[in-house]
């Protein structure tokens, strides 16, 4: 068996966020899938490239070896794939992208980087902003693009819109909360405890349609914009939240662990997308960075188109 592209990608995303779970969401796909393709990877090289840790993976010093020549291979194939795109000219130009909070903080600056280094002939400029400034920018044309959560969009109608990533929303709780004992948490079981919402990124106004579809509501406790806020609270033992996988960490700043639940009642994902003026045109710069997206975060060229939905325990080739 040889070593293949998929069980490098899945390495090369689990070294460098330091989490399987984190590594499996960024990739849209299960846990297990990046925990058996890395398995593999170290049975192919004949070393053990990660160690477990209380917060997560680390790397070890053959790992570090091959963590370097990996991303050169993933550099490779990305330069194919462009270059099947466009000409061989060095693409510049300036990309003048919108971001909100939650992609500003928790998605886009590891590809930001990633994509500057592969096109050292693009200015990236970044405006961070709530929803709903991006999209007028956007129609105004002060801005080309936007990374934002696309599950909250709101102007289909001048804007078009391309999911890059969806991301489940979990039961966030405390290890010794009385939530993580039954088989089977549903909305109205978190009901019944006291709840910690965040507000940041439309969060509130969102979890209260879902909680509105079962005619239930949570007892907040408290209110707040802060990520962290929220982690501190409910590790220390003072409430529950649902929040996204794309913003979990299994610990507090306090060093807290974080334990998750899946829900029985169906809750929406957060998904995280591109939007641009429906009548733009892509600028070789803008396509660029389009592209390079759509490869890092799918792994493949062409990303799904919103609503589509992966069958479940399908795992990405590239």
């Amino acid at each position: 068996m040889s070593v293949s592209l998929k069980q490098i990608r899945y390495f090369v995303a689990a070294a460098e966020t330091g989490r399987i779970s984190q590594a499996a969401v960024e990739l849209n796909v299960s846990q297990s899938a990046v925990t058996a393709a890395i398995q593999q990877l170290e049975a192919l090289v004949g070393s053990r490239l990660l160690d477990r840790t209380p917060t997560g993976v680390a790397v070890t010093l053959e790992g570090s070896r091959f963590l370097s020549q990996g991303r050169q291979i993933l550099a490779a194939v990305a330069e194919a794939v462009r270059d099947a795109h466009h000409s061989n000219a060095p693409i510049a130009g300036t990309v003048r992208i919108g971001v909100t909070y939650t992609v500003a903080g928790y998605f886009l600056p590891r590809h930001q980087m990633r994509f500057q280094a592969s096109f050292p002939g693009v200015t990236v400029e970044l405006f961070e902003a709530p929803r709903s400034v991006v999209e007028q920018a956007l129609v105004d044309g002060a801005l080309d693009v936007a990374v934002l959560l696309v599950s909250n969009l709101q102007d289909s109608g001048n804007l078009a819109s391309e999911l890059l990533l969806r991301s489940a929303r979990r039961l966030w709780l405390a290890p010794d909360h009385p939530l993580t004992r039954p088989e089977r948490v549903t909305l109205a079981d978190v009901a019944r405890h006291p709840y910690v919402m965040l507000t940041v990124d439309e969060a509130r106004h969102t979890s209260m349609r879902y909680w509105s579809t079962y005619a239930l509501k949570p007892r907040v406790i408290f209110r707040t914009s802060s990520v962290e806020a929220v982690r501190s609270m409910v590790a220390g033992g003072m409430g529950v939240t649902i929040l996204s996988d794309l913003v979990y960490r299994p610990w507090s700043l306090e060093g807290q662990r974080i334990e998750q639940r899946e829900l029985e009642d169906e809750v929406p994902s957060m998904d995280v997308g591109l939007a641009w003026r429906r009548d733009a045109r892509f600028t070789p710069a803008m396509s660029a960075f389009r592209d390079f997206l759509r490869f890092a975060v799918a792994g493949y060229g062409a990303a799904r188109p919103a609503g589509a939905r992966r069958r479940s325990g399908e795992d990405i080739e590239i």
